[in-house]
């Protein structure tokens, strides 16, 4: 089990690596979820992109996240595929989240986002599932 999230820990930084240095970008992350079953979890994370094509970029995120019901610290670490179409954009994210003080350590997490971006700002909504719990939340994203 532990060699599984490794490799996806090793692919992740490895697509991260093939990113045009020039055409990269690091963003401060602000999000706040609805958890099913009516909590609530806030996150802060840094994160990084890089163009591969003119309206197609890749990244990753990673930071930490708070859950208000058990009092939980979660290290969410994202993969991020985005597709800018003009000023809106639409983001895909996998990634394992490392939740202490729970009976697992590793959840998955898959996400789909979209919202509006300007040069140094982007605000949007993102509906995922976090192992077998959904959220929705807002993100605002402060570009560095």
């Amino acid at each position: 089990m532990q060699l599984r999230h490794s490799v996806w820990v090793l692919v992740f930084f490895s697509s991260l690596a093939l990113a045009r240095p020039a055409a990269a970008s690091a963003n401060l992350g602000l999000g706040a979820d609805w958890v099913e079953g009516g909590s609530g979890e806030l996150n802060l994370t840094l994160g990084a992109d890089s163009f591969l094509a003119r309206n197609f970029s890749i990244g990753g995120r990673g930071g930490v996240a708070f859950f208000d019901h058990a009092h939980r610290v979660a290290v969410p670490l994202d993969l991020r595929l985005k597709l800018h179409v003009q000023q809106i954009y639409f983001e895909g994210l996998v990634g394992p989240w490392l939740v202490f003080d729970s009976g697992d350590l590793f959840y998955f997490h898959a996400a789909f986002g979209f919202g509006i971006e300007s040069r140094g700002l982007a605000f949007g909504l993102e509906v995922g599932r976090l192992s077998d719990t959904t959220l929705v939340g807002l993100r605002l994203l402060f570009r560095l």
